[in-house]
């Protein structure tokens, strides 16, 4: 045995036992990565010029990222205290999970759902308690609200749901806080929110007077593009969001991030037409999917999923050798990003020949 492979110190076990975060699969110059949810069009070069501008690399940040959170403050009518900017909606989750549970406690949320949550509540220390989703692929908010006991310390809800697609509308979410004890910390995580159409849907930020418990969670890596500047924000009560501040990484948010994210929101209309094109994609695409033979909920946020359950590694697969990079969660399904207009054209292509050969018992394909 080398030193390498000998333990020299203990660690805690579930650490050791826990699967790193497993990155989307990049694709080589031929192929089209739809693996990650990343927004397809380059940056505006408003946006570029900004951080261009912003030079001085041997200066620390803004630990606080002031005068972003002013910027979001303004925009949705709250005190800048009442805004929290992290290194991605992700590392904010991280740091309120910390700061309300611990060893002995229990964190609810829908399953499946984001695949960092699992790993999130173990770091902390706490116990995660995974309630199935829904036949539609959506949340069961009455199981979630039941499965809380006296351990309860935060509920996670993710509309739309990674990686189904799948939203909790406001009637839904009212009726849900209406039995949640006024204790327990819930975190909406809207990372997906700006490509939500429907009327319906639930909007964390006009519910934050109502619900003195709720934190929402947003991110400029989707619909803003700025995937690779890492640059989040949560909006929430002060005590609450300063008791995440407390756990946070100092300094994890770039001047580069935060200029990014300034620029991004004062170019908002032409970003917001982007993120309109890529919704219209995503319906037209489900539309021609579900002509064709698969039974696929209703995707709401950039992504559609696939619910190929045993079959889900030979469909990755085959779609992976056709040159399109996707997520396979086995033995799920298959969640794929949209794209650019060809890579969704090639994946109409091969879909249609693919669903002919699931097999008639799998989730994924519709009997006619």
């Amino acid at each position: 045995m080398s030193p390498s492979d000998q333990q020299t110190v203990r660690l805690r076990p579930e650490i050791v036992a826990l699967p790193a975060y497993r990155q989307g699969r990049a694709a080589d110059a031929a192929a089209f990565k739809l693996s990650s949810n990343e927004n397809p069009f380059d940056p505006l070069p408003g946006v570029i010029e900004a951080v261009q501008a912003e030079t001085a690399f041997n200066r620390y940040p803004d630990a606080t990222a002031s005068a972003l959170r002013e910027k979001l403050a303004a925009r949705f009518g709250l005190e800048s205290d009442e805004v929290h900017v992290g290194s991605g909606s992700v590392a904010l989750l991280a740091q309120l999970i910390l700061a309300a549970a611990g060893p002995g406690d229990e964190v609810i949320y829908s399953w499946r759902s984001f695949e960092a949550y699992p790993s999130l509540v173990t770091v902390a220390g706490a116990t995660s308690i995974q309630v199935p989703n829904r036949a539609d692929h959506g949340h069961d908010l009455p199981e979630m609200a039941a499965a809380i006991t006296s351990r309860t310390r935060v509920v996670i809800v993710c509309t739309p749901n990674n990686p189904t697609g799948s939203i909790v509308t406001g009637d839904e979410f009212d009726a849900f806080m209406a039995v949640v004890p006024r204790d327990l910390l819930v975190i909406l995580d809207e990372a997906y929110i700006e490509f939500v159409t429907e009327p319906g849907a639930v909007n964390g930020p006009v519910l934050l007077a109502r619900y003195p418990n709720l934190v929402v969670l947003r991110t400029f890596s989707k619909a803003y593009g700025l995937a690779g500047l890492r640059v989040g924000y949560a909006l929430g009560p002060v005590a609450i969001l300063d008791a995440a501040r407390a756990t946070a990484i100092p300094l994890s948010v770039t001047a580069q991030a935060a200029t990014a994210a300034i620029a991004s929101l004062e170019h908002s209309r032409e970003l917001m037409d982007r993120v309109h094109t890529i919704s219209a994609r995503r319906d037209a695409l489900w539309n021609d999917l579900v002509e064709q033979g698969w039974d696929i909920p209703k995707p709401h946020g950039n992504f559609i999923w696939l619910p190929t359950g045993e079959v889900t590694a030979e469909v990755a697969e085959r779609l992976n050798a056709a040159g399109l990079i996707v997520r396979p969660f086995h033995p799920e399904g298959i969640r794929i990003s949209i794209g650019e207009e060809q890579a969704m054209q090639d994946l109409r292509r091969i879909s249609r020949e693919i669903v002919e050969a699931v097999p008639a018992a799998t989730a994924a394909r519709r009997l006619s």
